[in-house]
C-alpha cells in the first residue's frame, strides 16, 4: 500500500504499541522527536494499557471478549469443499432468503420457483432476521428504492415498505466497470481473441515461433538442446506457443481475502528447451509445427471474432453471445493481418490522450483499504485523482469476479485509473485490451514496485526491477495495444544501495509510458527508514519532458507536499498513500494550506460517510453490513495512529512518529486514539450495530508492528 513508518527508529514497544508515560514525561519534545515518538503534551499522557504480549502484535478480538487470542493458536484454514458446503447450508437456512423474494416480498417473483436454491420461507426469515440497526437506509437518503427489500437491516425506515420498480437503478447510475456475465462466461471458456494485443506482441517479437526457430537453428549448427539449457530472447521475455489466442492459464487458490495465489504456467515458461509438466516429468518440445495445440478449438464454435478491416484498421472485438455467426472468409482474415502490420495507420503515441498530473492530489492505489467507499470519502475531502486497488492480470483474464470488483468506479471519481500487475508482456497486453473494451478508465497503471512475496515470487511487482528489458517489453506491449495512457509505479531498486531507475527513466517515455511514480524505497528496504527523496529528485531531473514524474513516500501534511514541490520543481505531483489512510483530510489540508485540528465529532462524521458509502456499495442486508464492518475495522487499524494537532508540542505530525498512549480531549477522541482492536470493534458498533455472535477480527496487516504493509 503506502509507506509504513520506519521500523528502525524509536525504542522497542510492547504489544500495546505505546510508550511509558513516566518515561515520556521526563523527555523534552526534541528528544522525543529524535526517538521518533510523537511529542504529546504531558497533561494528555496516560500509562500504556497492559495487554498480553503477542509475537505478531495483532489483536484478534472476539465479540463480548476484549481479550486477544494467543498468537500460538493458528486458525485452521478451511478447504474449498468446506466453504462450498457451508455456503449451501447457509442458502438453505431461513436466513438465506431468495434475493428476488426479499426484494419484493412476493414468493411468486422468483423465476426459478421450486428449483431455486435459496429459501422462500418469508415467515421463518422474518422470525430469525436480526433486529434492525439504528439509522436510516442509505438508499432512502437518496430517494431510491432499496434493492434489498425485506433483508435490509434498516427496513423500519423504508417509507413505502418493500419497493417496486427498478430497484437496481441507483447502483447502475452511480457505479461502472462491472463485468457482465456473458463476458465472464466467455473468459471462463477461453473464447476471447485478443487481436490487438497479439498483433502488437508479434510486431515486437514477443510471441510466435521463436522457440522452434531457435531450436532448429541450434540443431542446424550441430548443438543439442539439453535438458538444463535455459535460453531467453534478448528482451528477457518469454516466447509463447503459436496458439496465442489461448488465454494465460493459472492454477489459482483463493485466499481468505478474496485474492488468489497464482501459479502462472505461462509466466513460468521461459524460452527454454523443455517444460516441466505438472506430473513432474521433463519432456522436450518437438518442433512447433508438429506439436499439437494446447487446446483443440473448432472455428465454428468461436463466439469472439475479429471484425473485418475498416478503412485499413482493425475493428474492436465483436461479441457474439447466444446467436449464430458466419465463419469469416480467408480474405477477411488476410485483410486483418495486413492492417495490423501497416504501421502508417496506427495511432502515434503523441496522438494519444494525455493526462496532466501536475499539481493534482493523487490518492495512491491501496490494497484492502483503498476500496470504492474509501475513495469516495477521499474525493469528498478534495482528492483529485483516484486509482483502484491492484488487480492481478491473470485473475482478470480468468474472469474472477472478486478481481474485477477492484476495477469498479464511482461516478464521483472524475479522474480515475486502475492498477494492474503482471509478469510478462503478453499477460499485461491482453489485460489492458480487455480493460479498454469493458471498462471506462482514464489511465492504466502497471505496478512494478509491489514488495510482497506472493507477487515477487511470480516475477511481478518489484521483481521486474531486476529485468529492465522485461519492463520495456511490458510497457511497449501495453501502450501499443490501447489508446488509454499507460503509467507505471516503481521503487528505487530491488536491492538496497543498487538504485537503477535513474538509468532507465530517460527511456521510459520512448517505451510509451505517460507518467512514472517513484516510491523512494527499495524492495529489500521494504518500509524501513525514510523514503529517499533526494534520489526521487535526481530521477525527476533526468526524465525527458514528455514523461511526468511523481514522487511517493512519507507525505503526511501540506508541509511535506510544499517541501518536495519547492525542492524539485521538475516533479509533476506527489502520490499520497498511508498519509491518506491515517488522516484522509490531508487532501483538504494541502488544498487549504493549514493544519486542521479536526475534532472527534468531525472525524466520526467521516466514518459515518464511509459507512453510508459502504452500505450502498456492499449492501444494506446482513452480509453487506458485515462486509462494511470488516473494511471499516481494517481502516480503523490505521486511523488510530493519528494524534490530534491540539495535543502535540511539535507540529505537524510525522508519518514516522510512534504515538504514545494518551487521553483525548473527550471520550470519543480517546477511543479513536486506541490501538486496541476491541476499541475498534466498539466504534464499529456505534455505526453498524452490535457484532454477531462469534465475531472475531484481526487486521490483515501488522498495523502495530510498523514494519509491513500490503502494496508497493
Amino acid at each position: 500500500m503506502g509507506d509504513d513508518p520506519p521500523a528502525e527508529t524509536g525504542p522497542p514497544l510492547d504489544a500495546s504499541n505505546g510508550v511509558s508515560a513516566a518515561v515520556e514525561a521526563q523527555r523534552t519534545p526534541e528528544e522525543l522527536v529524535a526517538k521518533s515518538i510523537a511529542p504529546v503534551k504531558k497533561q494528555f499522557l496516560r500509562p500504556a494499557p497492559i495487554r498480553p504480549f503477542s509475537k505478531d502484535q495483532n489483536d484478534a478480538v472476539s465479540e463480548g471478549n476484549a481479550k486477544p487470542h494467543q498468537s500460538s493458536v493458528v486458525k485452521e484454514k478451511k478447504s474449498k469443499r468446506q466453504l462450498k458446503r457451508e455456503r449451501r447450508e447457509a442458502q438453505k437456512s431461513p436466513l438465506g432468503i431468495c434475493p428476488e423474494v426479499a426484494k419484493r416480498g412476493d414468493v411468486t417473483r422468483c423465476p426459478y420457483k421450486d428449483k431455486c436454491r435459496y429459501s422462500h420461507d418469508l415467515e421463518a426469515f422474518k422470525a430469525q432476521k436480526p433486529e434492525d440497526i439504528e439509522g436510516e437506509c442509505p438508499f432512502m437518503v437518496v430517494d431510491e428504492p432499496c434493492p434489498y427489500g425485506l433483508s435490509c437491516r434498516f427496513l423500519g425506515t423504508h417509507k413505502d415498505g418493500v419497493a417496486d420498480g427498478d430497484v437496481n437503478a441507483h447502483r447502475r447510475s452511480s457505479e461502472m466497470n462491472g463485468l457482465s456475465k456473458n463476458v465472464q462466461k466467455l473468459l471462463w471458456k477461453d473464447k476471447v481473441k485478443f487481436t490487438k494485443a497479439d498483433a502488437k506482441l508479434k510486431a515486437l517479437g514477443l510471441m510466435g515461433h521463436a522457440k522452434s526457430k531457435l531450436n532448429a537453428l541450434l540443431k542446424e549448427n550441430g548443438l543439442d538442446v539439453s535438458k538444463n539449457s535455459d535460453v531467453t530472447d534478448r528482451n528477457d521475455c518469454s516466447e509463447f506457443p503459436s496458439n496465442t489466442d489461448d488465454k494465460v492459464e493459472s492454477n489459482a487458490e483463493i485466499k481468505e481475502d478474496g485474492r488468489a495465489d497464482e501459479t502462472f504456467q505461462s509466466d513460468e515458461m521461459e524460452l527454454s528447451a523443455e517444460v516441466k509438466e505438472e506430473g513432474g516429468a521433463n519432456e522436450k518440445f518437438p518442433s512447433e509445427e508438429s506439436r499439437p495445440s494446447k487446446k483443440a478449438r473448432c472455428e465454428s464454435e468461436e463466439e469472439f471474432i475479429s471484425g473485418e478491416a475498416d478503412d485499413g484498421g482493425v475493428s474492436a472485438l465483436e461479441k457474439v453471445v447466444g446467436q449464430s455467426y458466419t465463419q469469416p472468409e480467408p480474405e477477411a482474415a488476410a485483410n486483418v493481418e495486413f492492417s495490423e502490420n501497416d504501421k502508417s495507420l496506427k495511432t502515434h503515441p503523441r496522438e494519444k490522450k494525455l493526462i496532466d498530473f501536475r499539481e493534482k492530489l493523487y490518492l495512491a492505489p491501496l490494497t484492502t483499504v483503498g476500496n470504492l467507499p474509501f475513495r469516495r470519502v477521499c474525493k469528498g475531502l478534495r482528492a483529485d485523482i483516484t486509482c483502484g486497488e491492484m488487480a492481478m492480470c491473470t485473475n482478470l483474464l480468468q474472469g474472477q469476479a472478486s478481481e474485477w470488483a477492484l476495477l469498479r468506479r464511482h461516478s464521483s471519481e472524475d479522474l480515475f485509473g486502475v492498477q494492474i500487475c503482471g509478469s510478462y508482456p503478453d499477460t499485461v497486453a491482453r489485460t489492458v485490451e480487455l480493460i479498454e473494451q469493458e471498462c471506462t478508465v482514464d489511465f492504466i497503471d502497471i505496478n512494478m514496485g509491489c514488495p510482497i512475496d506472493i507477487v515477487v515470487n511470480k516475477g511481478a511487482g518489484s521483481a521486474l526491477l531486476t529485468k529492465p528489458m522485461r519492463m520495456k517489453g511490458i510497457v511497449q506491449a501495453a501502450s501499443g495495444t490501447v489508446d488509454i495512457p499507460i503509467t507505471i509505479k516503481v521503487r528505487t531498486a530491488y536491492f538496497e544501495g543498487k538504485n537503477r531507475i535513474d538509468s532507465l527513466i530517460a527511456d521510459m517515455a520512448n517505451w510509451g509510458a505517460t507518467a512514472v511514480t517513484i516510491h523512494g524505497r527499495s524492495r529489500q528496504q521494504r518500509y524501513s527508514k525514510l523514503a529517499d527523496w533526494e534520489y526521487v529528485y535526481q530521477c525527476a531531473k533526468k526524465a525527458p519532458g514528455s514523461l511526468q514524474v511523481l514522487g511517493n513516500g512519507d507525505i503526511f501534511s501540506y508541509v511535506d507536499w510544499n517541501k518536495h514541490k519547492v525542492e524539485c520543481p521538475e516533479l509533476s505531483s506527489c502520490m499520497i498513500a498511508r498519509g491518506a489512510l491515517i488522516k484522509p483530510w490531508v487532501f483538504t489540508e494541502i488544498k487549504e494550506q493549514r493544519h486542521w485540528d479536526i475534532t472527534s465529532g468531525e472525524r466520526f462524521n467521516i466514518l459515518k460517510d464511509y459507512v453510508r458509502c459502504g452500505l450502498e456499495h456492499w449492501g444494506s442486508d446482513t452480509k453487506g453490513v458485515e462486509t462494511t464492518r470488516r473494511f471499516l475495522l481494517e481502516w480503523l487499524s490505521y486511523t488510530c495512529r493519528y494524534v490530534p494537532v491540539g495535543l502535540l508540542d511539535v507540529i505537524p505530525q510525522r508519518l514516522s512518529w510512534r504515538p504514545p498512549s494518551y487521553f483525548g480531549r473527550d471520550d470519543l477522541e480517546t477511543l479513536m486514539g486506541s490501538d486496541s482492536a476491541a476499541d475498534w470493534v466498539r466504534l464499529s458498533e456505534m455505526l453498524l450495530g452490535k457484532v454477531p455472535d462469534g465475531f472475531t477480527f484481526a487486521p490483515k496487516h501488522k498495523s502495530n508492528a510498523y514494519d509491513r504493509a500490503e502494496n508497493g
